[in-house]
């Protein structure tokens, strides 16, 4: 048998099959983005990607904290005053940050601008906001902007100005201020920590005597940085590019401005960040604790009489010392809530008078980074009382037993069997049509 070589490719051929290639990466490249920015729907048992999140920006302007819910202004390309506040829902594992640290929906001033990473509800018929249509961040509104409505009000991460720059590795860096009679404003641009000679995208933000300033431990007012000359008393100066932090909120602008932020606090160093932080934890931990931790069930093994082995998943974004307080063969209380996080059980002796009762078994952390909403840490606890509640998939609250005994408020309980529909199931009646 003869072989022979094949002939050269002549030079139309190789023109050819570049170009073929080329065709295939373009769709290739957008088969991937389309796929990316296509609406993602959680499911329950599993924590959602971030990536897969829609992200916006809003002011917050109303707050149901009970459950878990509120409207935000969502930032478009018009004039910001005239957008209608767009509802939205946490998740049960979404997370609130606040001043660098976990929150919850009553720790946010009314008025906060706020970055949200979120999705289609995961159950449009139990949706505690309205459904819209998946493609509402598409369509216009009267005044012709787009996104400002959109479809993904089933929120991960709701987090102020300097937690999104903290986790980002952002800082605002200012270039500019200027004090006149009639107004106060800022230049800055939002760009990389890293970088100091990036040029971010600069943008003028008004501030007044309301305005904090933080320097370390000290809370400074305008007249004290204009007596150490680092302000001027009128006029502008130059702030070469300073290095803050900034809390930004929304507040109706003189002159016909479309759309101009304005400054509620500035953490001039890196000692006045971390004490807002540690102070927003304290917060965060005494809530936690008297409402309890939330995790959800992942598997259930029956015994007998009543008798269950229940495992769970601690949602994630605690406190380490929260976490610390589970402790193998340590008690806990285990009681079913809603998505909302409601208490299922208040009752004349609180939350711990119809809770399960049980000893850990096991504590297990999984390898590497866990995704956003999860802690990643797993407990396995032996209860002789299996309450409804607890099956795959549901959310649940647990307190270790050296947590306080205390009652919650009305609201934030069902109270047994003595509830309505709409105590489980907040319905999206109460947020107005425009």
């Amino acid at each position: 048998m003869e072989w022979r070589s094949a002939p050269p490719l002549q030079p139309t051929s190789i023109h050819s099959l570049m170009k073929s290639a080329v065709i295939l990466l373009t769709a290739l490249v957008w088969v991937l983005a389309t796929a990316a920015d296509e609406p993602f729907r959680p499911e329950a048992g599993k924590f959602p990607p971030l990536e897969k999140a829609h992200s916006y920006r809003g002011e917050l302007v109303f707050v149901d904290h009970a459950n878990r819910r509120g409207s935000l202004r969502v930032q478009g390309t018009g004039a910001f005053r005239r957008n209608e506040p767009h509802p939205f829902a946490l998740l049960p594992y979404g997370m609130v940050r606040y001043h660098g640290a976990l929150a919850d929906l009553r720790d946010i001033p009314l008025g906060t601008v706020l970055h949200v990473r979120a999705f289609l509800p995961p159950d449009p018929k139990i949706s505690a906001v309205p459904v819209l249509p998946v493609d509402n961040k598409e369509k216009t509104s009267g005044y012709g902007d787009t996104g400002i409505a959109p479809a993904e009000n089933h929120v991960l991460l709701l987090e102020d100005e300097p937690s999104h720059c903290l986790r980002e590795g952002l800082v605002w860096k200012l270039k500019e201020v200027e004090l006149t009679n009639s107004e106060w404003k800022i230049i800055a641009g939002r760009g990389s920590k890293d970088d100091k000679d990036e040029e971010a995208r600069e943008e003028i933000l008004t501030f007044d005597a309301a305005t904090h300033i933080w320097r370390g431990r000290e809370c400074l007012e305008t007249d004290d940085l204009i007596t150490e000359g680092v302000w001027p008393a009128t006029g502008k100066k130059s702030l070469d590019g300073q290095a803050v932090m900034l809390g930004i909120t929304w507040k109706p602008t003189p002159g016909g401005v479309f759309t101009r932020f304005h400054i509620s606090d500035i953490w001039l160093d890196d000692a006045a960040m971390q004490r807002s932080a540690a102070n927003q934890t304290e917060t965060h931990k005494a809530f936690i604790r008297s409402r309890w931790m939330p995790a959800w069930v992942d598997a259930v093994d029956y015994g007998k009489f009543g008798r269950a082995t229940v495992t769970a998943t601690l949602f994630g974004g605690m406190d380490n010392s929260l976490y610390a307080d589970f402790q193998k063969d340590k008690p806990v209380l285990v009681n079913g809530v809603e998505n909302t996080l409601k208490h299922t059980e208040g009752g004349t002796a609180g939350p711990a008078q119809m809770a399960a009762r049980g000893s850990v078994l096991d504590i297990t952390k999984s390898p590497g980074e866990p995704p956003l909403g999860s802690s990643g840490i797993q407990i396995r606890f032996e209860t002789d009382l299996i309450t409804e509640g607890m099956r795959p998939t549901r959310v649940v609250r647990i307190r270790p037993a050296s947590w306080p005994d205390v009652h919650l408020p009305r609201e934030e309980y069902l109270n047994s069997g003595n509830f309505s529909y709409e105590d489980r199931f907040p319905t999206p009646d109460i947020f107005p049509q425009y």
